[in-house]
């Protein structure tokens, strides 16, 4: 659990440190832009006020468009997730492999390892084969 928290930790620290470089891409894309055509000279203070909250807006959208899109492109070099590891041994046997022999392998307990197992079959990668065997589909 330890090596799970201090991981989801770098994860985090990594992820601020993407979102940074993002917003400051982003500031130089916008100076890089060629300038706007000379606007009218005079805005009402109220429209000025919905402009900025628009680019408010966009840039928090943006915001969290780059983390998603951050976090997407990390999630596959992350660490195995306990229905991976569940699918694993299952699917290195042939006759299947009961609860019991799961709990040993995995380490988990009653409520983990049956989450787990629902959430596989739900996934349709593991079927019943009799009460408390699971193979892989």
């Amino acid at each position: 659990m330890k090596k799970i928290t201090a991981q989801l930790k770098t994860l985090s620290k990594s992820l601020d440190t993407i979102s940074k470089k993002v917003e400051k891409i982003i500031k130089d894309a916008d100076k890089l832009q060629a300038p706007k055509k000379a606007a009218p000279a005079k805005k009402t203070a109220a429209k000025k006020a919905a402009a900025k909250k628009t680019a408010a807006k966009k840039a928090a959208a943006k915001k969290t468009a780059a983390k998603k899109a951050a976090a997407k492109k990390a999630a596959p070099a992350q660490q195995v997730t306990m229905l991976d590891s569940v699918f694993d041994i299952i699917k290195r046997t042939k006759k299947g492999v009961t609860v019991a022999q799961l709990k040993e392998k995995t380490k988990l307990n009653s409520r983990q390892l049956s989450n787990a197992l629902y959430k596989l079959t739900k996934k349709g990668k593991i079927q019943t084969k009799s009460r408390g065997l699971y193979v892989k589909k």
